[in-house]
């Protein structure tokens, strides 16, 4: 008799809380513990900062006024240095100014103490499925900066002038081949793409130029 499939263990998921109250970070620990969450307490900004955890999927839950380093401020910095890891801001000093900053900054959610349980795991789900999210969106850019290593130097002449919108017979000219090689060009390297129309080499392109202008941005904030 055949033994039945192993289960497959549950994904873990990460909070870090950054929280200088002793009690309210074992209030959180525990609430998010007993939800099955992998909670993990930092008592300041700094010390979260040096512990360089990377655990995905992954959130931060930053309250505001910490020792040193204040919680917005850690949010802008995590911004600039980890833009894809969610954060939910938290404050016992909670006004519309301070939501709007956190919230304008990028915050997924921003709460007051005391902390509702049903709000505080609506804004952790809520960021962990962004997490998940971004995890997917950088696999497929991993993939397609693979596929585009399988491209000859040719090949990507002709992919990119595709993706301007140059047809065969202008992109033969400007490169001084004929339309029939561009042809061959364009054949092998919508196969080595999985591109089965011109429509998903548009789509490469776009992502590949949206990682490019994301990247130029977190250059001239760093």
């Amino acid at each position: 008799m055949n033994s039945p499939p192993a289960a497959t263990a549950p994904a873990r998921r990460f909070v870090y809380i950054v929280e200088d109250d002793a009690a309210v970070r074992e209030s959180l620990t525990l609430l998010l513990r007993l939800r099955g969450y992998e909670a993990i307490t930092f008592g300041a900004a700094e010390e979260f900062l040096a512990a360089g955890a990377r655990e995905r999927p992954a959130c931060a839950l930053v309250d505001v006024r910490l020792p040193g380093m204040s919680g917005l401020d850690l949010q802008l910095r995590l911004k600039g240095e980890r833009p894809a890891l969610p954060v939910i801001v938290m404050t016992a000093h909670g006004d519309a100014a301070t939501a709007r900053a956190a919230l304008r900054d990028g915050a997924i959610d921003f709460l007051e103490k005391p902390v509702d349980e049903a709000d505080l795991i609506e804004a952790v789900e809520a960021a962990l499925q962004s997490d998940l999210a971004q995890i997917a969106r950088d696999k497929e850019h991993e993939n397609i900066l693979v596929s585009m290593q399988r491209l000859t130097e040719r090949e990507l002449d002709v992919f990119e002038r595709i993706t301007n919108g140059l047809h065969n017979r202008e992109i033969a000219e400007e490169l001084g081949i004929s339309p029939r090689t561009v042809e061959v060009h364009r054949a092998r390297l919508m196969e080595k793409l999985a591109a089965r129309r011109v429509a998903d080499l548009f789509r490469l392109r776009f992502e590949l130029d949206r990682r490019a202008s994301e990247r130029a941005a977190l250059g001239k904030c760093s």
